[in-house]
């Protein structure tokens, strides 16, 4: 198969809210009250959580098809703790991602504890998220200004 490109473009409604589109989805981004939006939506750290925690499941589901057994149930819980001095301006003693994610996968399988740790080490192999998190990914941010008549 070859390469798969995705996108989403989208427009800031506010200081602290964005509508993006995805394909036909609509994904509505806000921060909380507390870093100055109107908790309308999960934030930008938010979605990265979620997006790991789906990407997961998919995975999680696929590899257990190959691996021949039933994935009844997968629940995923995952936090990630960050500093928000540097997001904020305050300081620049720490970074301003994720200082660690935990994730923890709770699931129920018509399989034995081998099968399932097998199954785990090769969805970690797997996970495209998993894999931007953790490698470095080249990104590059370019500016151009809208002229208005």
């Amino acid at each position: 198969m070859s390469d798969l490109t995705f996108s989403v473009q989208g427009q800031s409604n506010s200081a602290t809210k964005f509508t993006a589109k995805a394909r036909q989805f609509s994904l509505v981004i806000d921060e909380p009250e507390a870093l100055g939006g109107k908790d309308e939506s999960a934030n930008p750290v938010e979605f990265i959580l979620a997006g790991l925690a789906g990407c997961l499941n998919v995975v999680g589901h696929l590899v257990a098809k190959e691996l021949q057994f039933e994935l009844r149930q997968l629940n995923i819980e995952i936090s990630g703790q960050i500093n928000p001095n540097r997001f904020l301006g305050i300081s620049n003693d720490e970074r301003a991602g994720f200082k660690a994610i935990s994730v923890s996968l709770k699931t129920e399988a018509d399989t034995d504890d081998a099968t399932l740790e097998k199954w785990l080490a090769i969805v970690q192999q797997r996970c495209p998220v998993k894999d931007n998190l953790l490698n470095q990914t080249p990104l590059e941010l370019k500016l151009e200004q809208l002229i208005y008549n």
